[in-house]
């Protein structure tokens, strides 16, 4: 692997270089993490999957120093803007000290229940980690940095002094990155199952070995008890409930009469009325395993009625081609969850999907509305947790996207 230094007068392997295609620079010098592969014009010297390079204009201007890989459409992911700052463990140790140093000010020393690294929001594309107490769960999706993981684990373990740090991989990421990886063990003890979380008093079990991503929404936090404030002695419908955030939240915080929870695994609703029965609201709080889609159908079609309807489904457009299909599915989720609603009824849609916008998420429920001939008024709109912060650099970590609406 090709390393480099800051110049101090001794000889120096020059860096491989990447040059960028004319008129293509813009994005980079104002600090966008991700180089595909159609900026590029030419790649100087012979870089190998994983190794360090440079970020040239076309015109030879540096413009960043980035990580290597050809089998990716992210062919180079930017780390440092200085020219003299290498990519080495230095630099890695002082990117973690500001994302814990973040997180101990959002939650107290301990931060014991958060998003403790958030990828390129904390100038670590390809890296995601997950604090549950005494464990960490590390998540790769950059083929390049994890070549690194090693250096990481050695860091994090000197850092935070973990009992065990937990490996998960991400559907898609190895085809995308060509990365071999495996869900597995990497310090430490294996964490126990379910570990335990507190969330605005709430407590939660959470399986961060086979739960869904890296086990809990953490990004929803703020949310959930947001919604909680409009549904003191409410009907609720929680479709994609997972493990009974939005569901027990509505019960415990919000006092809601009745909560419908449905959600198409088995394992997450197992846990769901585990963590029903931990915070003492299994009488107000039901489960059941369902496909969203036929299950909203069999409602409207029964003339079922409810208060407040929550949607959280999982991201539904991974590509740019995925955008149309995708506004589809959250236009077919929404329109059955009007015909569910009560007069001045709460629709809770939250969309996690970062390539769809706001706006375009706002157009879809407008055209929802019209189509049902209901009223529309946006009561709030909000975002992810601050454990989950927005790069300015980045917008596609702006991606969580949440709306209260009374439905007239």
């Amino acid at each position: 692997m090709t390393t480099d230094a800051p110049q101090t007068g001794e000889t120096t392997v020059p860096l491989p270089t990447v040059i960028l295609k004319k008129r293509k620079a813009l994005p980079f010098f104002s600090r966008h993490p991700w180089v595909f592969a159609g900026a590029i014009a030419r790649v100087e010297g012979d870089p190998q999957p994983t190794d360090e390079v440079v970020l040239r204009s076309h015109e030879g201007q540096f413009i960043a120093r980035g990580l290597y890989n050809p089998e990716s459409n992210i062919r180079v992911r930017l780390y440092s803007w200085d020219e003299n700052q290498p990519l080495d463990r230095a630099l890695w140790s002082a990117r973690l000290d500001d994302a814990i140093a973040l997180r101990r000010k959002l939650f107290g020393k301990s931060a014991a229940g958060c998003r403790l690294v958030f990828s390129e929001s904390d100038g670590l594309s390809g890296l995601t980690i997950d604090r549950y107490g005494d464990f960490l769960l590390v998540q790769w999706t950059s083929r390049a940095l994890a070549a690194r993981q090693q250096v990481f684990y050695e860091l994090l373990n000197e850092k935070l002094s973990p009992r065990g740090i937990w490996q998960r991989t991400e559907k898609g990421v190895g085809d995308a990155e060509g990365l071999e990886i495996a869900d597995s063990l990497a310090t430490g003890s294996e964490p126990p199952r379910p570990l335990f979380v507190e969330e605005n008093g709430l407590q939660f079990g959470v399986d961060v070995v086979e739960g869904q991503k890296t086990g809990f929404y953490f990004d929803q936090r703020d949310n959930r008890a947001a919604v909680a404030r409009y549904l003191k002695g409410a009907s609720v419908l929680d479709m994609f409930c997972y493990t009974g955030g939005f569901s027990i939240a509505a019960a415990k915080l919000g006092d809601a009469r009745r909560v419908r929870g449905v959600d198409s695994s088995e394992s997450a609703l197992d846990m769901a009325r585990r963590n029903a029965e931990l915070n003492g609201v299994s009488s107000q709080v039901s489960f059941e395993q369902g496909d969203a889609f036929r299950t909203l159908e069999t409602l409207v079609a029964e003339n079922a009625r409810f208060d407040a309807v929550i949607l959280d489904p999982p991201k539904m457009a991974r590509s740019r081609g995925g955008l149309e299909r995708a506004a589809r599915g959250y236009f077919s989720l929404n329109r059955l969850a009007l015909d569910l609603l009560e007069p001045n009824g709460l629709l809770v849609t939250c969309s996690c999907s970062g390539l769809l916008s706001r706006e375009d998420f706002e157009q879809i429920l407008a055209k929802v509305a019209l189509d049902a001939n209901r009223s529309l008024q946006v009561l709030e709109v909000r975002g992810q947790a601050a454990d989950h912060p927005v790069s300015v650099h980045c917008v596609e970590t702006s991606y969580l996207k949440c709306f209260i609406c009374r439905v007239v």
